[in-house]
This record gives C-alpha cells, sequence and structure tokens, in this order.
C-alpha cells in the first residue's frame, strides 16, 4: 500500500504537480489524492496541475504552468507520480527486443497501462516526491540566476526540481543505479566557471566568445553522456548475455567489500580505475556496478569504440567517448575539464582503464597519466575534495583476445574496431572460457592539497594504484600452469609435478599474502580438471596420456599465448625472482657476498624499472630480507661465503626466477646485441630497433641462442631499447661502442644465470 501523500503536510494550502503521461495516470493520481485526503481528513486548499515530466525530464513542456505559480508563496508544492512494476524490476531480466519497438515497460503507453490494471490494480504505485513551498523555491530560483542562466523561468526551474524530487522518490523503489544526471550540458554552459574560462580562453585564443561557445557546442554533442534508464536496462542485458558466451554467470568477487566500496561511492567524489586485459573488461565492471546498485558510473574510453549500435547503446547507458588526441585543442580540454568537474560535484563515479589500452602483453601496463590529470584539475575546480580511486583487479581464466595479441606482439597488425569486428569477436567467444574475478583494492584518496603542493603527485598517485592492482591480483590456475610449463619448457610435466609445484608456491604466498582463487581448493577439484580441459581443447596446452603417465606441455607455437597468461600473475614472483639472481651473484663472488648481493639486487631492479611496480628503495630492500628470512633466518651469514650463499639459493623452493623473467632477460639480450653490432656513429630509434630485434631474435632462436618466440615481442624490444636509453648507449658517443659491448656481454652472463638456476630447479620438478 503506497503511504497516505498528505502525511507530514502541515500547510493551508497544497499545489499538486501530477506527472502523467496519459489520462490513465492522470485519472490513478487524482483517484490517489482524492481518497488519501478524504482518509487524512485535509480540509485546506489545494490545487493540482498536470506536467509530463517522465516522458522526456530534460524538456518539459510548462505551457500554462507560470499561471499557476501566481499564488501564496506559503503554497506547498508537491509532486507526484505513478511507478509501474515491471520484469525489469528483476535484475535477472532484460528488455526484449519487442520492448525496444514499442518502448519502455517501465512507461507503459494508455492502453498497455489500462490493460495492465485490469489484470493487476497492485502493478502500480504511487508516490510522492519531496515538497517545498513556492517561497523557497523562488528563492532557489533566484539565487541559482545570479550564478547562471541555466533556468529560463521559474516555470521551468519548477518543473526541474519536482523532476529531481520524484527521481529520487522513485529511486527508492528501484534502487540507487538509476541515479542519473539531467541537463547536463545546459548547467555546465550556464555556471559561472564555464563562463569565465570561456572569457579567459577568449583573450588568449584572440577569438570572440561567441565563436568559441558555438564550437564548443559540437564538444558538448560528443562528450557529455546521455544516461536513459530503458537503455540502462538494455545495456545490463547485453552486458550479461556477452559474458554468458564463454564465462559462468556468477562472478567471483567479495560481496561485502563491494557494498563498503558503494557506500564509499555515494558519499564522496570517486574513481574506479581497472586492469585492462580485453574488451571484456569494461562490460564486466558496467555489470557488476549495475547489479550491486552503484550510482550510474560515467565511464570513460576512446572514440574509436563508439562505433555503430555499440556507441549509440553505450552513451545512453553512461559512456563518454573521449578523442585519442586534443592536445592541441584548449576548447575541448575545457569542456572535458568541466564536465568532469560537474560529474565529481554530482558524485557520479568516474570509471576507466588505469592503463589507457588493453595490456598485449598480461602483465600491467605503466599508466597512462592524460585521463587522471584531467579528473585531478577537475577536482580543483570543482566544490569537492578527497577524491577516492578504487583500483580494481579484473581477471580471467581464459581470454578470448590472447590469440589476437599474441599476433600483434609478433609484429602483426591489430585489426580496427568496427561492427563487423566485433560480430566476430563475440563469435570467437563462444567456447568455455571458466570465470571472471574482480578484486578491489584499498582506495587511494586524493586530496586538492596533494594534487596543490607536488608537482611529482600525479606519478604518485598512478603508482600507488598500480601497486594496489597487482597486489590485489589473484593467481589463477591457468596462470600458474603456463608460468610452471613455462618454466620446464621443452620438458614436459606430470600432474604430480605441477601439483607439488603449486602446492609448494600456495606455502610461499601465505607468507606473502598472495591470493589464489578457489580452483586450488581440494572440493573444487572438478572445476579444475574442466578448466584444464578447456586449456587443451583451445590448443593453449598439449597433453599426451598414451604413455605409462598423462603429461602437459605447452602446445607448439604457443609459448606467446601461454607467456600472457603467466605474466598476470608474474609481479608476484619478482622480488623472489631478483633475490634468487642477486644470491647467484653472490655464490660467484670471492668475498664480501653480502654487498654483492645488495649491489645486485639494486641493478636488476633498476633493469626491470619499465615492466614492473615496485614499492619505494626502502620497502623494496624490506620485501627481500622477508623473502630471505623465510628461507633462511640466518641468511646474511649464508651470504658471506660462497658455499652458503649456494646452499641459500637450493632452499628456495621452489625457484622461479627462470620461470617469471627469462623472456624479459633475453629480448633485452638480443636488444643489446643489435646495438653491440653497430659503429659508433650509428644510432637506432625505437622503430628501427623493434624492426631489427625481431629479424636477429628469430635468427637467434632458430641458432636456440634464446630459447621461446615468447622472447619476441614488441613491447618487450620497445622497454629494452627504453633501458639502453637510460644507460645512455641509444645515442652516439665517444665510446660508446665498448659501453654497448659491455651490456650486452652482461646481459648474455645474466642469461647464463637465468639458465643455471633452470638447472638447479629441475630435480624439484623431475625426480
Amino acid at each position: 500500500m503506497p503511504s497516505n501523500p498528505y502525511d507530514s503536510l502541515n500547510a493551508e494550502k497544497l499545489l499538486f504537480i501530477i506527472d502523467a503521461e496519459h489520462k490513465v495516470e492522470e485519472e490513478l493520481l487524482r483517484s490517489w489524492l482524492a481518497d488519501s485526503r478524504r482518509a487524512k481528513g485535509y480540509i485546506g486548499d489545494e490545487q493540482k496541475h498536470v506536467l509530463s515530466i517522465a516522458a522526456d525530464p530534460e524538456n518539459v513542456d510548462v505551457r500554462g504552468f507560470a499561471k499557476v505559480l501566481e499564488t501564496e508563496p506559503d503554497t506547498l508544492v508537491v509532486p507526484v507520480r505513478v511507478v509501474w512494476k515491471s520484469a525489469l524490476d528483476d535484475l535477472k531480466q532484460s528488455p526484449r527486443w519487442q520492448d525496444i519497438v514499442s518502448g519502455n515497460p517501465r512507461r507503459p503507453n494508455k492502453s498497455k497501462a489500462r490493460r495492465l490494471l485490469q489484470a493487476d490494480p497492485s502493478c502500480a504505485t504511487c508516490i510522492k516526491g519531496a515538497p517545498a513551498t513556492l517561497e523557497d523555491l523562488t528563492k532557489r530560483y533566484e539565487s541559482r540566476r545570479e550564478n547562471s542562466l541555466v533556468d529560463k523561468d521559474l516555470a521551468g526551474y519548477v518543473a526541474g526540481q519536482a523532476a529531481l524530487a520524484l527521481e529520487v522518490a522513485e529511486r527508492r523503489l528501484r534502487g540507487s543505479r538509476y541515479k542519473i544526471p539531467r541537463r547536463v550540458a545546459d548547467q555546465i554552459r550556464a555556471s559561472f566557471r564555464y563562463n569565465q574560462g570561456i572569457e579567459k580562453l577568449a583573450a588568449e585564443l584572440g577569438e570572440t566568445e561567441t565563436k568559441l561557445r558555438e564550437r564548443a557546442q559540437k564538444y558538448f554533442s560528443e562528450l557529455v553522456a546521455i544516461p536513459h534508464i530503458f537503455w540502462q536496462d538494455v545495456m545490463s542485458g547485453f552486458n550479461r548475455w556477452v559474458i554468458s558466451l564463454g564465462y559462468e554467470n556468477k562472478l567471483v568477487m567479495d560481496k561485502k567489500r563491494l557494498s563498503r566500496f558503494r557506500k564509499m561511492v555515494q558519499e564522496h567524489p570517486s574513481a574506479i580505475l581497472w586492469t585492462h586485459k580485453t574488451h571484456m573488461d569494461g562490460l564486466t565492471i558496467q555489470a557488476v556496478l549495475f547489479e550491486n546498485d552503484f550510482p550510474t558510473p560515467h565511464t570513460m574510453g576512446g572514440i574509436n569504440m563508439a562505433f555503430a549500435g555499440i556507441g549509440f547503446l553505450a552513451r545512453r547507458s553512461g559512456a563518454i567517448f573521449i578523442r585519442r588526441s586534443f592536445q592541441d585543442n584548449p576548447l575541448y580540454k575545457l569542456v572535458l575539464r568541466q564536465y568532469l568537474a560537474y560529474l565529481l560535484d554530482k558524485r557520479f563515479p568516474l570509471t576507466w582503464s588505469f592503463e589507457g589500452t588493453r595490456s598485449r602483453v598480461g602483465k600491467l601496463m605503466p599508466p597512462r597519466y592524460g585521463m587522471l590529470k584531467y579528473v585531478l584539475d577537475a577536482m580543483e575546480e570543482s566544490s569537492q575534495d578527497n577524491l577516492h580511486i578504487i583500483p580494481v583487479a579484473i581477471n580471467y581464466d581464459m581470454i578470448n583476445d590472447v590469440k589476437d595479441y599474441a599476433h600483434e606482439e609478433s609484429g602483426g597488425i591489430k585489426r580496427p574496431e568496427s561492427l563487423a569486428w566485433f560480430v566476430s569477436y563475440l563469435k570467437n567467444l563462444k567456447q568455455p572460457r571458466g570465470r571472471i574475478y574482480l578484486d578491489f583494492g584499498e582506495p587511494v584518496v586524493v586530496s586538492k592539497a596533494d594534487v596543490q603542493n607536488d608537482q611529482l603527485a600525479l606519478q604518485k598517485i598512478a603508482f600507488k594504484v598500480g601497486v594496489e592492482a597487482n597486489r590485489v591480483t589473484p593467481i589463477t590456475l591457468t596462470a600458474l600452469m603456463s608460468m610452471g610449463l613455462l618454466g620446464a619448457a621443452p620438458r614436459a610435466q606430470t600432474m604430480d609435478e605441477l601439483s607439488q609445484k603449486m602446492d609448494e608456491l600456495k606455502e610461499w604466498a601465505k607468507h606473502r599474502n598472495v591470493k589464489f582463487t578457489s580452483d586450488f581448493e581440494e572440493h573444487n577439484r572438478e572445476h579444475m580438471n574442466e578448466l584444464i580441459d578447456h586449456m587443451v581443447e583451445s590448443d593453449l596446452i598439449r597433453r599426451y596420456d598414451e604413455g605409462p603417465e598423462t603429461v602437459f606441455a605447452v602446445a607448439a607455437d604457443q609459448h606467446a599465448e601461454a607467456s600472457y597468461y603467466r605474466n598476470t600473475i608474474v609481479h608476484h614472483f619478482v622480488t623472489k625472482s631478483i633475490t634468487e639472481l642477486a644470491i647467484m651473484e653472490a655464490s660467484h663472488a670471492s668475498e664480501h657476498g653480502v654487498d654483492v648481493f645488495w649491489g645486485e639486487v639494486d641493478r636488476l631492479r633498476d633493469m626491470f624499472k619499465f615492466e614492473f611496480f615496485y614499492t619505494p628503495l626502502d620497502e623494496f630492500h624490506t620485501d627481500v630480507e622477508n623473502e630471505l628470512a623465510f628461507f633462511d633466518k640466518r641468511w646474511a651469514k649464508s651470504l658471506a661465503s660462497k658455499r652458503g650463499a649456494s646452499q641459500l639459493l637450493k632452499s628456495f623452493t621452489p625457484l622461479t626466477a627462470h620461470a617469471t623473467l627469462k623472456p624479459y632477460i633475453e629480448a633485452y639480450r638480443i636488444v643489446a646485441d643489435v646495438f653491440a653490432s653497430l659503429d659508433e656513429g650509428e644510432t637506432l630509434d625505437e622503430k628501427a630497433t623493434v624492426a631489427a630485434a625481431f629479424k636477429y631474435g628469430r635468427q637467434a632462436y632458430l641458432q636456440r641462442r634464446i630459447t621461446s618466440k615468447a622472447s619476441l615481442g614488441q613491447m618487450l624490444f620497445k622497454n629494452g631499447h627504453k633501458l639502453l636509453a637510460s644507460y645512455g648507449v641509444v645515442e652516439s658517443s665517444a665510446g660508446v661502442v665498448e659501453k654497448r659491448k659491455q651490456i650486452s656481454k652482461q646481459m648474455r652472463l645474466l642469461a647464463h644465470r637465468i639458465d643455471q638456476i633452470r638447472v638447479l630447479a629441475m630435480p624439484h620438478d623431475f625426480d
């Protein structure tokens, strides 16, 4: 039963705004008000005026309404509306094709409304929005007019306030997921800070404000999302359908933790930054936020994804499509910044991929600072403070895009996004790929003062987000099997050998607070076996069961794909692997083993700086000490002698350096060899380096100077070029030839050390 709308209405004169799209709704609301008045015994004066608000809240027809508002200031204005029950109230239901054609089932037309009431009178609920006196509304309108021109007259303002009040009341029934912004572009264009920005820009560019405003109109149309409740429902159903093509419907996440972040988003300006491994990421995060009643997130992405069909639907469910390049367009920057500031003011969560683009190699990529910078700039202009950045790690048992990534990393051409491309993508998704996992890191809270007082704030914030995202990334079965099989390649392993390695790593992971997915638990053995079958069926790994024992190995020419999965968890093992390599170096030292060890730790940490996120140096050293202490409490004494260091290394069960760092070292070696072959006056830019490295690397693989095609990749070679540039040997200079040759030699020695660790690891795998 709906509550009595006259409850708590202590006024002698009432003005009911009846939000009705047709006569059925109007009659229903008038009857409800009449019955409620009699039940309450209200004896004051009242007036009723019909406005069609819900049909188009952005453009309410207020003709004749101004005359109605010519009444006593103490009149209490009360908006009322009908809320229709719908199958869409069940989150498992989605709009049907006929709904898209015939209209939103939440807003039935006149004939359908009559049929619904005849079948079930309880399908309609009458609601009341928060009331306000006409005097109060008038004062708010006049105050607003001092700073902006968004409302042409009082009638339009009151209708807009009625729409907001009714939407708040309706969300109590439907959920916060349907909180959407209204009249965004109009409000921004009418704001003081936008007009001040236009005025300043006109002076700087020597253009008239009129011309700038005309050009800005195009940017508003291009940028501003236009979320609509019905299309949100459509998008939710679409997201779930796509996910179900290849993945289990139940996503794996901590619901209690998610509830904590929902409250955080409702109370603070927020940005939800997610790791980006596949086109599924955006669909997945939208599905999770919608189904867990978050306010409408505004997802920012490249305008290349605004192609036919998907662009239409995405914009109407909160997507903001941003140009790939606009550095030389200050007006576009102004519009974007003001739009983001508006969303922060209204506490609509912003969300985008931390890396800016999908990771083609599996591991977390360096952050793209551009979007984060614009959000931080927008926060400075907004009325809000303390932006809450929530890192989200999205992981998968298997990924549809990996074959494409392997092709691109090996030098292939990326296929551009289009509707035809998307249809092809969906077709390829139709095979079992396991589960999707969402893990939420601790929020990184940023205040205006943090940004204003630190020139390196942007990098520090991005770094913290990256560390948190890495920290909460779980170890999946696919990733761990790929890592183990790559480390043992070309030799195959039995399931017992793989299980032993996994058990050893699980024991170590407890010490490092590293999370494993539930597949590793005994009661999930059936799902583990199913996932292994999927890995075999997708040709990722090969299973041979015609001998005395069943053995597994990475399938022929699938090392690059297996390497992708391995890279999704490699960051968990970087500290351990660097420690192993440094111990190996110390075991060769004639004296001062401890000093040699720490020197090598710092050198290796610097060498891989373009690949991994590290904690600050002091914390990193503490992590290394904890790693050593886990295996030997007296590690310092052991490192002091060659024999002690060798014994310490053997205790690092299981050894991981060969299974984690080898591709990076081999790729760097290739790049170093390429530069070592150049004369003193010669150099190569990044593009030429990648091309030369591929040619030489393919030869090196055929000669078995490197062990795997997984060491041949564009990103690996690009980072190798960056590394040599940081060493000062890319540009030609006096003595550079000898320096290049010395670095090439160091890389070969490091590759040899990796091989030694692999040999040490073999008895543990193949007793």
